[in-house]
């Protein structure tokens, strides 16, 4: 049935959040464990030089070299990898076919054109998605809730001073934007999230105003006022839960819309 399919949806889509999150547990070119005869070690949680395991130099331990897995054997030790011994930036020099190869025990989904893991890319890709869409649509909730809140509730000349900025910003060509600011300014995951904050904001404030042009005149609303009830106190206790319905439905369509930017 239709709810049996989309329960089925929603526990796919929790086990995957579930399996990105810790990305570095799963796919990761650092072992979990080490075990030595200096004792037990993290990578996966810290660094380490390769003096810590007994070598010669200061730089950081290179895991993947037979020469430091030779290390470790001469101690006893023994090194407890992740499922995929690739980061998303780990570079496969052993494939056995020029890059891009097809998926093989090692590289479960191959590799891409610069003999990168893709399992590997595909897990920490997705879990920057999801978090970049999480965080874009908090913030967006927080900024779009207070714009649209102020322009219904006070109306007049508030409300349309606010509705011509925000026609203004809105015929702003955000991918254009976009481009031109990646030219100037090496991009970054909180890079972006401030620039698309600025333009994804918009998208709640005509529910919210709508919501709040018709809760303020409402009968309790009335009475709160009359109670002698500030402004402030009237928006957050009586209005805005009110709104929150709407909010609610549309939050999904703004997440969905946070995640597909990327």
């Amino acid at each position: 049935s239709r709810a049996n399919l989309e329960l089925a949806q929603r526990k796919f889509e929790v086990g995957l959040i579930a399996i990105t999150l810790p990305a570095e547990f799963i796919a990761n070119d650092r072992p979990l464990l080490i075990s030595s005869d200096r004792g037990w070690s993290v990578p996966v949680l810290a660094t380490y030089t390769e003096t810590d395991f007994g070598g010669e130099f200061e730089t950081e331990a290179d895991y993947r070299d037979p020469w430091f897995a030779d290390i470790i054997e001469s101690q006893n030790g023994w090194m407890l990898w992740p499922p995929i011994r690739y980061g998303p930036r780990t570079v496969n020099f052993d494939l056995r076919q020029p890059a891009p190869s097809p998926p093989s025990w090692e590289n479960w989904f191959g590799t891409d054109d610069q003999a990168r893991d893709v399992s590997a890319r595909l897990i920490y890709g997705f879990r920057i998605s999801v978090l970049f869409g999480f965080c874009l649509t908090f913030l967006s909730s927080i900024v779009g809730i207070t714009a649209g809140a102020v322009q219904g509730f006070f109306g007049g000349w508030v409300d349309l001073i606010f509705q011509r900025l925000i026609e203004i910003w809105q015929g702003m060509p955000t991918l254009y934007l976009l481009i031109i600011l990646a030219s100037l300014v090496e991009p970054d995951f909180f890079w972006l999230l401030s620039l698309m904050l600025l333009f994804s904001w918009m998208q709640l404030v005509g529910v919210i105003r709508a919501e709040v042009l018709r809760a303020r005149n409402l009968d309790f609303v009335r009475a709160a006022r009359a109670l002698g009830a500030t402004d402030l106190t009237i928006m957050l206790r009586h209005v805005l839960p009110n709104a929150g319905v709407a909010v609610l439905t549309f939050l999904p369509f703004v997440l969905t819309g946070s995640v597909a930017v990327l």
